[in-house]
């Protein structure tokens, strides 16, 4: 991938913050909630880049959801814990 160098000007507020516009977040793939890393290199530079995809707990739930109908019985699960001690495949 050519590596393309476009300039952003960013304005540093009296708090000594610094607001990141749309374009650079939308360059790092970052959106509202996402972490940014930033590294500090040699010379005042940094480097910025989105800490990894985030994705909304709603995703996970279900995860772990049996494909069995119904839950097992005690007994059921009595003979799977015995079948795995024994070694019985």
């Amino acid at each position: 991938m050519p590596y393309l160098h476009a300039m952003s000007t960013l304005k540093i507020t009296s708090k000594g913050q610094v607001t990141l516009n749309r374009e650079v977040l939308s360059h790092l793939g970052a959106r509202p909630g996402d972490r940014i890393e930033v590294e500090k290199l040699p010379g005042g530079r940094i480097e910025v880049r989105a800490s990894g995809p985030s994705r909304p707990i709603e995703e996970i739930f279900g995860m772990l959801k049996s494909t069995r109908p119904e839950p097992l019985s005690v007994q059921e699960m009595n003979e799977i814990i015995a079948d795995g001690w024994s070694g019985r495949p």
